[in-house]
């Protein structure tokens, strides 16, 4: 495997653990200390990675995301162009009486965010704190996340919610309009042939395929 792959223009802190085979691109600006980016990821250009982030093996992180203090990426996640993650539900930049600047670290109203494997993000989206975004779940561009996203469910719109059940190859299985997918026994992805049932709203993999070795 090949080493870690730099463009000159970025700018990577002291404590970033670059994974072998990860590109990070122009203008790219990565914090230190304790944030780790694993092994064949892409980093696009004018991407901000705060400290503290981590990030797995296999994801990409288009041009122009901005990742804050508190957010995890598991394996194989995608985050589209633009999108912005947060960390504070209530930010303010003072304290109550404007006397002195509240200080940027994380505090006691600072909230992670975990984007599980295989997840995608798209373009322009926002993502809230104090939430998951399920495995291979898939949120629509310029969505705005505000609760949780279950594994599997595609959600659209402003605030998101769930409009489909997808599969591990991001295509649309079963459509609903409710508040949660009807049961089914089987659906089966047209582009990979893998199964999936439907039980009591949660998406379960009849077949899962083995993991990928570990870098």
């Amino acid at each position: 495997m090949s080493p870690p792959s730099v463009h000159p223009t970025a700018e990577i802190e002291d404590g970033v653990e670059i994974g072998e085979g990860t590109a990070i691109w122009s203008w790219v600006h990565v914090r230190g200390p304790a944030t780790r980016i694993g092994a064949d990821c892409i980093v696009g250009e004018r991407a901000y990675v705060a400290y503290g982030v981590d990030i797995g093996n296999r994801v990409k992180i288009n041009a122009g995301a901005y990742l804050c203090t508190g957010v995890t990426l598991e394996d194989g996640v995608m985050v589209g162009a633009g999108v912005i993650f947060t960390n504070d539900r209530y930010p303010r930049a003072s304290t109550p009486d404007l006397a002195e600047l509240r200080p940027s670290g994380p505090d006691e109203r600072t909230f992670p965010t975990l984007v599980e494997a295989g997840a995608t993000i798209g373009a322009g989206s926002v993502v809230g704190c104090d939430l998951a975004v399920g495995r291979f779940a898939m949120v629509g561009m310029g969505s705005v996340v505000t609760r949780s996203v279950p594994a599997f469910h595609l959600v659209v719109g402003q605030p998101a919610r769930s409009v489909a059940i997808v599969s591990r190859a991001g295509e649309p299985l079963l459509r609903f309009s409710g508040a949660r997918p009807p049961d089914r026994d089987e659906l089966v992805c047209p582009v990979s042939g893998l199964r999936y049932a439907v039980r009591e709203g949660h998406v379960v993999e009849l077949d899962p395929p083995a993991p990928p070795p570990t870098p």
